[in-house]
Parts: structure tokens; C-alpha cells; sequence
């Protein structure tokens, strides 16, 4: 007897331990909404508080709506507006108590049957579904609309309102303002420029094309002091010599020599009215272009300075020559007595 009643001890004892150890390890879980009547716009917060062992991961997850028919819908009427995060109430050893609150929104009438809270318990190698004790039920009602006391009037027609100075009066303020602004502007113009013997429409006119003679100058000048014979860059120094004289002479005799050879512009400027010696001059440069371009030929060092010379007196030579008319002078006082 003495045995058994040690047996008994020890049973009661062990299983009292495996209970509280259950207790212990269960988490317990509770929820309820701020209101379960609203109206339509307003907004709830469900708040879901599990409590736990330390030790133990929870995982709050989301929440499926249904109607109180139980049907779910493609798009629910209550819409999570806000998820707070997790908040911790308290702590007492290894017991601890989370929060966890959903603010939402409504936008149909009717009775939702949200079920009962659930969390996601994992511990170790356990994964376990947990369910809150009771079940949420939200009612939401809408605005009651008194149809006999309300009478469906038609839009009302467009209304027409007389043309009044008040609303473009101060607009035309500003556009006379501007007006008168710019007349004067024009006005200061067109006298500064009559002092000058122009018009305005002089301003639009193009800018008279440079004459070749001032162009083909400026280039051979640009050309000379680039020094490329001196640094053995013949072939460029040439085809540069070449291309200028070729395209002063389509600008100044209309010759299409920039496609033509050598013997090919000799013969076109057999019409032209220039001296021989000038012609010879050209042609000399053309020729040494063409031979250090096509026959590799490297001219001495006073062959390319005098190649650079002939061009330039060529073209100074062959510019048009500027005709000033001299104005007869006015008869004297005497004079006109004679001839009188």
C-alpha cells in the first residue's frame, strides 16, 4: 500500500507537469473589433492579441471576407486601409503578449462573416494553424433615403448672362498697354535706324555673301600659317593650295573647276580674260598639287613657299577691280558769269 499510494503521487505529479507544460506552450488567442456596427465610409479596427511563450514564432496573416452568405467575393467590400505592425503589451518570465491591429474600410452595405482570427504558429520542426475562440461579425449599414419626401428633378437648363465690360475690361487695359509699348518700341527704332540712312526692312535682309577673292585670301593665309610642309605633311599643304584656288575660281569666273583635272580647267579659262603670266602662275601650283597628291612628289622647301606666293598673287590679281566714278566738279561762280 505504502508503494502505491508513492505511485500515485508520482503519476498525479508527472501529469500535472505534462498539463502545465501544455498550458505553457499553447498560445492563446483572442480578437475583437472596435465596432461591429458601422456605416457605410466608415472605417473599423480589428485588433488580434495572441499571448506566447517566448520562444515561439507567431506569424499574423491576412485576413478573406466573406458576405453572410458565405459566398467570397471577387472583390471585397472591406479593404485593409492600414496593417500596424506587431506591438508588444507586456511580458511577465517567459509569457509574452502581442498585438496586432488592422484598420479597414467599408463600402457596401450588408453582414460580413469574417470568421475567426487565425495566426501561423511555428516552433522547431511544428507548423500549426491557430484559431481565435470566437467568430467576428461586422454589420454595415447605409443612409435610409425617404423617396416620398424627395422629389428627382431634372438638370436645369444653361443659363445665358449678358456680355459684361467688367469681365474683359481689364484685359483690354493690358493689350492697349502692350500695344502702346510696342508702338513706341518701333517707333525709338525706326528713327535710330533713319539716322543711319536704313530701314526696318533692312534688318531681314540677308548678309551679302563674302566675295572668293576675301574668302580665297583668308583661307590661304589660315592655310600658310598652319606650316604643314614643315612638319612633312606635303600632300595635305598641296591638296589645301589646290582646293582653295579650284573653289576661288568657281566663285570669281563661274568655272566649275572643282570637278574638273588640270588640262580641263586650262581649257576653260582660255575664255576667261586674265594675263598669260597669271594662267601660268595657276597652272604651275595646280600641277605641283598634282603630282605630290597622285606621284608622291616632295617639293624643296622654297618650291612650297613659292607655291604659297603665286596663289596669293593670283588671286590678288585676279579680284575684281573696285570702279570708283569721279564727281565732276561744280562749276565756279566765274565760270557761270562766262558762260553767261
Amino acid at each position: 500500500m505504502k508503494h502505491l499510494r508513492y505511485i500515485i503521487i508520482y503519476v498525479s505529479a508527472l501529469l500535472a507537469v505534462q498539463v502545465a507544460v501544455a498550458q505553457t506552450e499553447r498560445p492563446t488567442i483572442t480578437s475583437h473589433l472596435s465596432s461591429d456596427t458601422v456605416m457605410i465610409g466608415d472605417r473599423v479596427t480589428l485588433t488580434v492579441e495572441v499571448e506566447k511563450d517566448v520562444m515561439q514564432h507567431i506569424i499574423f496573416p491576412s485576413f478573406d471576407f466573406k458576405q453572410s452568405d458565405g459566398a467570397e467575393q471577387a472583390e471585397p467590400c472591406i479593404e485593409v486601409i492600414h496593417d500596424f505592425a506587431p506591438d508588444t503589451l507586456s511580458q511577465e518570465g517567459r509569457r509574452v503578449r502581442l498585438r496586432k491591429r488592422y484598420e479597414m474600410a467599408v463600402f457596401d452595405e450588408g453582414i460580413y462573416r469574417m470568421g475567426k482570427a487565425q495566426v501561423l504558429l511555428v516552433d522547431k520542426n511544428l507548423v500549426d494553424t491557430l484559431f481565435a475562440e470566437r467568430e467576428e461579425n461586422l454589420f454595415v449599414d447605409t443612409f435610409q433615403i425617404d423617396s416620398t419626401m424627395t422629389t428627382v428633378r431634372d438638370l436645369k437648363p444653361q443659363m445665358t448672362l449678358k456680355l459684361r465690360f467688367a469681365e474683359f475690361g481689364g484685359y483690354l487695359g493690358i493689350a492697349l498697354a502692350v500695344a502702346l509699348l510696342l508702338a513706341g518700341a518701333i517707333y525709338l527704332m525706326v528713327r535710330y535706324l533713319h539716322k543711319r540712312g536704313k530701314r526696318i526692312s533692312d534688318l531681314f535682309k540677308p548678309a551679302p555673301p563674302v566675295p572668293a577673292h576675301i574668302v580665297a585670301i583668308e583661307a590661304l593665309e589660315k592655310l600658310h600659317n598652319e606650316k604643314l610642309w614643315q612638319n612633312d605633311k606635303h600632300k595635305l599643304y598641296y591638296s589645301g593650295l589646290s582646293d582653295i584656288l579650284r573653289t576661288y575660281l568657281a566663285g570669281r569666273f563661274e568655272v566649275g573647276a572643282m570637278e574638273m583635272t588640270t588640262d580641263e580647267i586650262d581649257d576653260a579659262l582660255r575664255t576667261v580674260e586674265i594675263e598669260q603670266k597669271q594662267k601660268m602662275n595657276l597652272l604651275s601650283v595646280l600641277r605641283d598639287a598634282d603630282l605630290v597628291k597622285f606621284a608622291k612628289a616632295t617639293p624643296e622647301a622654297e618650291e612650297n613657299e613659292l607655291a604659297y606666293h603665286k596663289a596669293y598673287h593670283f588671286v590678288e590679281e585676279t579680284k575684281p577691280v573696285e570702279v570708283v566714278e569721279e564727281e565732276e566738279d561744280e562749276p565756279t561762280k566765274n565760270e557761270k558769269e562766262a558762260k553767261q
